[in-house]
């Protein structure tokens, strides 16, 4: 027990807290999530950050400490996104005879996300900056500061609604496709993807990866288009108004 105290007080003053803390709760919380048949309750991004998080409300460690470490994984969140583009390529045969279709797809799927919030944010009452850092809520994070900050929300906030919005889509997806008797032949796998990809970003494109290979390329397909539109496209239209 001693031994693990000097451990703990030694981990938790230095960088490699946060790195072996990151790991140690993600391979724990995959275990479940394989135990448990990849049920999407059991995601492991949402056990995982729901575990650090206690973790660091109950010790009093300050976020800082633990990202000096956790900067490492945050890093590789560039390559990995990159990694989505193989199973596009593979497909790029398909994905060329049906550029057309899929890019009408994302631009209106990008406009019902952003509108929905924009609209929503009003109907509450919310704050201005608040509701302009929502409309990006259905574009990966680091971009979406971007986006929200040249529109004058707030980038903390948009990469929070953004990750939320990731989570929300990653757990809920598959029931709700299910609901609206989405297909799992290899046209349903792909409006899946791509439904996921469009609102849901990088989790959703995790999600869809772990599930059906098609899924997780067109869902990559999908997060792709959104970044290029939204960083385009959003700018635009509230300089417009």
């Amino acid at each position: 027990m001693q031994n693990f105290v000097q451990l703990w007080v030694y981990l938790s003053s230095t960088p490699l807290f946060g790195l072996t803390a990151t790991i140690a709760v993600y391979v724990l919380a995959h275990a479940f999530y394989t135990a448990r048949q990849q049920a999407p309750w059991a995601n492991p991004v949402l056990w995982t950050v729901l575990v650090i998080a206690g973790v660091l409300l109950l010790t009093g460690i300050p976020y800082p400490t633990y990202f000096s470490g956790a900067q490492f994984i945050h890093f590789l969140l560039g390559p990995a996104v990159v990694a989505l583009a193989w199973p596009l390529w593979q497909r790029r045969v398909e994905l060329r005879a049906r550029w057309a279709p899929l890019l009408l797809a994302a631009l209106i799927g990008g406009a019902a996300a952003a509108g929905s919030a924009w609209v929503l944010g009003l109907a509450f009452g919310l704050p201005t900056d608040v509701v302009l850092s929502m409309t990006t809520k259905s574009v990966t994070a680091p971009v979406a500061m971007g986006v929200a900050e040249k529109i004058g929300g707030i980038p903390a906030l948009a990469a929070v609604f953004a990750v939320l919005t990731g989570i929300i889509g990653a757990l809920s997806g598959k029931y709700l496709f299910d609901l609206l008797r989405i297909s799992t032949t290899q046209p349903g796998w792909m409006a899946r993807g791509f439904a996921l990809g469009t609102t849901s970003h990088g989790l959703g494109a995790a999600r869809a990866l772990q599930v059906n290979a098609d899924a997780g390329a067109y869902a990559g397909l999908a997060m792709g288009l959104q970044v290029v539109l939204a960083s385009l496209l959003i700018p635009l239209v509230f300089r417009l108004l």
